[in-house]
Order: structure tokens, then sequence, then C-alpha cells
């Protein structure tokens, strides 16, 4: 039973520091990202383990938090608020042309992001040229062109 209640703990930790983290950083990993990464999962590995390396407990915990995952993929698909709580929503950074500094500071994203995303997505050079700009919840900038 510890195995599962550490299982089901951090799994709840980790979704808290991922939701924290903010979108861009998910999308966007950098090297520095990458060795943070290996350590939170040397350190996870550590705190599901503790003592117990056995099979059994290694497949107790893994099926713990495959459960974990469905229980939450099931409230997510019944409510509305349980998806934008752990998910998040989209969130509009430039809107008629008009930049939203407060929403791209909120969600640490700079004019290059958008730019960059522009460039990427259309071929946009500057942001004259982009109506919206949104930050999906995956993480991503979805652009809408200015019609020529």
């Amino acid at each position: 039973m510890d195995s599962v209640i550490r299982g089901v703990s951090i799994y709840i930790v980790l979704l808290i520091a991922t939701r924290l983290s903010g979108r861009r950083t998910m999308a966007q990993m950098t090297p520095f990202d990458f060795v943070l990464l290996l350590i939170i999962a040397e350190t996870t590995q550590q705190a599901l383990l503790g003592d117990d390396f056995s099979i059994s407990n290694a497949v107790v915990l893994i099926l713990t938090l495959f459960a974990t995952d469905v229980v939450l993929a099931w409230l997510k698909g019944r409510s509305p608020r349980v998806e934008s709580l752990l998910d998040g929503s989209p969130t509009v950074l430039i809107s008629q042309g008009e930049i939203n500094r407060e929403a791209m500071r909120r969600a640490r994203v700079s004019i290059e992001d958008v730019l960059e995303s522009a460039r990427e997505q259309h071929g946009l050079k500057s942001l004259a040229d982009i109506d919206a700009a949104v930050l999906e919840v995956s993480g991503g900038i979805s652009i809408i062109p200015k019609d020529p």
C-alpha cells in the first residue's frame, strides 16, 4: 500500500510542477531542461521505489501510475473544469493586432517566440502581419495572419 500512496503522491507532485513551469517550458526543451529532466527522473525513481527494488514493487508502481493517469483522463472527459485545471486553457497573446503584454508575461512568452512561430507557420516577417496569436494548451503558438 505504501508504494501506491508514493506513486499517486509523486504523480500529483510532478503534475503540479509541470503545470507551474508553464506550457512553453514543455514545448521548447533546451539542453538545461534536458539535464533537469534527467535529474528529476532519477529523483523520482528513488522517491517511488524507496528501498524496495523488487519486480513486484515496480509492477505495482507502474500499474498505479497508469491507473492514476486513466482516472484523471476519465475525470477530464466528464468535467470541463477538471480538464481546464489539469491541462489549462488556450491564452490569447495577440488579438486584432494588439499585443496582450500581461498574458505574455504570465505565460513567459516573448515577442521573439511569437515571431518565430509566425515565420515557421506562415512565413510572416513582422508583428504587423499578425492578426492573432494564441498559446495553445500543448505549448505551441498558433498564428492567424492578417488578411492581405
